[in-house]
């Protein structure tokens, strides 16, 4: 099992992260400490997802987590990460999806399942759940730029979450770059790794379509949406999501009683 190394997006510092076939439940390692995936916490949501992880906080986790909801995985893999950051690499979960792939894990459905109807709002994000027989999941967004199309969805499939999702780069918008610069920030990221929106779209590499920014936060979203069991069975439709929105919602959504495990 080869880690895969780079740097971290907000702290610039050296990354590497490592999936280990491990017998039982997902565990997440650093430090050669480790604990079950149900046993992290949210540390903050500063532009992405922190973990309080078993010796101090580790950032920037949700696109290793969306990898493993989108292989399927649930169990039998380690995530050992070594520094306070998960890599960057090349912007998107792909490279995290085919390091988890390599191992032939026998994928399962997710353990959370949605048993009821329920709308749940954080300030300006709005979360749809309703039951259903499969994973589906929808992001809407209000970009205010005819350029950038407004939705995306996924329902479930590892081929269609490899091919169309885990490509998805970060972006970012030219507002951005004044406070990301301030606060150092991204000062380290590779220019080929993020899409950059202003009165012009700049990227490096593979062509720009128009929903990779609705696909890039429907990735967020399931990969946050993977510290909670998720995304569960049934339908999860998000309205403006967000890092603390995501969180707060599916928290809101155990305690209750609209997600609930699965019978095994």
């Amino acid at each position: 099992m080869e880690a895969l190394r780079g740097t971290g997006m907000h702290g610039g510092r050296p990354a590497s992260v490592c999936f280990v076939p491990r017998k039982g439940p997902v565990r997440f390692a650093s430090r050669g400490h480790a604990v079950g995936l149900h046993s992290l916490t949210v540390a903050h949501t500063r532009r992405s997802t922190a973990v309080n992880g078993p010796c101090g906080v580790v950032s920037t986790v949700e696109h290793a987590f969306a990898a493993l909801a989108g292989a399927g995985v649930w169990r039998d893999v380690c995530v050992e990460v070594d520094g306070d950051e998960l890599p960057l690499l090349d912007g998107t979960a792909a490279p995290y999806f085919d390091a988890i792939d390599a191992l032939a894990i026998t994928p399962c459905p997710p353990p959370m399942v949605i048993v009821s109807e329920a709308v749940i709002e954080v300030e300006a994000s709005r979360y749809e759940f309703s039951p259903g027989q499969d994973v589906h999941v929808e992001v809407s967004l209000e970009w205010h730029d005819d350029r950038l199309a407004p939705s995306a969805s996924w329902r479930g499939s590892k081929t269609d979450f490899r091919e169309r999702i885990a490509t998805a780069r970060t972006f970012a918008f030219e507002r951005d770059l004044s406070f990301l610069g301030a606060t150092g920030l991204a000062r380290h990221v590779d220019p080929a790794s993020v899409v950059l929106i202003a009165r012009d779209i700049h990227f490096a590499g593979r062509p720009f379509t128009s929903d990779e920014p609705a696909r890039h936060k429907l990735l967020d979203l399931i990969g946050d949406a993977y510290l909670h069991g998720g995304p569960p069975i049934g339908t999860v439709r998000a309205y403006r999501p967000g890092h603390t929105a995501n969180h707060a919602a599916f928290a809101r959504a155990k305690e209750l009683g609209v997600l609930a495990a699965r019978r095994v």
